[in-house]
């Protein structure tokens, strides 16, 4: 598919989603966001916050933040910490010497055993380039991280690697690349823009990483296309771009695919209450896909860029009448053991590719609520 096309085809889509899918109205649809909520002055500084991931039990958040007091460098990891998903988050804690430099550590990316933690560094001794990705281990939770170690000529070149998120499986590496001339960004050999999203692979979790691939022109434009996540499921692939709308204003977009071995459908952007005309990027999940965390530069921050996080809510109300009830069951009954994407809205928001009875224990969780009726 020709760049070109590929550009009208997303304005096609963006304008369906934005106006009728995310933006409201009676459609088929299968998940919306709610309002997008500050993370407050205990997480955020007054400096620049961003690159959440969030642990499996929900219970850690690591990110990377500049200028804030106290860091070692250009950029820090830290985390935060609460004892129950309904606990508020404690002070910020850096990761301390063995991770942090004088020079960029960020973009890290939790496991979902959360004993594996990648992200990218410059200033960590052995690198191959102006930023690498590195990994750290621990042996249990409750166990300190252990000397990060760069993952080899494989992945890393002389090239900036950086943004890792690793997939549920442990199998899967994604990631963003590109070749920095002073302040110019340049595509890296068989890359498309500024920056580009690549994968790399490996056949088991102690196995080595495959030299990694392009997404290709589906995903990546002529701008900057970054920060990627990849949801549990292994089926929505969330990533900030600026092709649209120009640095350093970054929307989040997500893209599709049916199965992991089908390819990456054409992206669309997501709806306003998330993306503003002001910065939105580095979009991760919570492990159950019911939580969209992400930085914005918009009001009613702390500081320059701020971590926000919004509810990914199913679309229930199938018959969009008002209420839950007996008639969205037998809409989701009629549909049963298709693809209906009305009705496909289990276990994740965006549901698994088939209409059965894990959509219809979503449906059974709001049974008889009201849903008002869209602005």
């Amino acid at each position: 598919m020709e760049r070109l096309n590929g550009n009208r085809m997303r304005l096609v889509v963006v304008g369906i989603v934005t106006a009728i899918v995310l933006g409201g109205g009676s459609a088929k649809a299968d998940f919306t966001f709610g309002e997008p909520t500050n993370l407050g002055p205990t997480v955020n500084s007054s400096g620049t916050d961003y690159a959440p991931r969030i642990s499996a039990d929900g219970l850690e958040l690591y990110f990377q933040s500049l200028d804030r007091p106290g860091g070692y460098g250009n950029c820090d990891l830290y985390v935060t910490t609460r004892g129950t998903i309904n606990d508020p988050w404690g002070e910020p804690v850096n990761l301390g010497s063995n991770f942090n430099t004088s020079g960029f550590e960020g973009s890290p990316s939790l496991s979902a055993h959360s004993l594996e933690l990648y992200f990218s560094s410059d200033g960590l001794p052995g690198g191959s380039g102006n930023c690498d990705l590195w990994r750290s281990t621990r042996a249990t939770k409750s166990a300190p991280w252990g000397p990060p170690v760069n993952l080899g000529p494989s992945v890393n070149t002389t090239a900036s690697e950086a943004h890792p998120c690793i997939s549920a499986d442990g199998l899967s590496l994604y990631f963003n690349d590109t070749i920095w001339v002073g302040d110019v960004a340049n595509a890296c050999p068989g890359g498309y823009g500024g920056a580009d999203l690549w994968v790399t692979t490996r056949p088991t979790k102690d196995g080595p990483w495959s030299p990694p691939q392009n997404l290709g022109t589906t995903i990546n434009s002529s701008g900057f296309d970054m920060t990627p996540y990849i949801s549990a499921d292994g089926l929505m692939l969330f990533f900030s771009s600026d092709w649209d709308v120009g640095y350093p204003h970054d929307d989040i977009w997500v893209a599709r695919r049916k199965t992991q071995n089908d390819p990456w459908q054409e992206p669309v952007k997501l709806g306003p209450s998330i993306n503003t005309p002001h910065m939105e990027s580095s979009p991760a999940l919570s492990w159950d896909c019911k939580t969209l965390y992400f930085l914005s530069s918009r009001a009613g921050g702390s500081g320059n860029w701020d971590l926000w996080q919004a509810p990914i809510i199913p679309l229930v109300d199938l018959n969009t009448d008002g209420i839950v009830d007996s008639a969205d069951m037998c809409i989701m009954v009629d549909h049963w053991g298709t693809d209906e994407p009305l009705c496909d809205i289990g276990p994740m928001p965006w549901g698994d590719g088939i209409v059965d009875v894990q959509d219809l224990i979503v449906l059974a969780e709001h049974l008889f609520e009201e849903i008002p009726p869209a602005e």
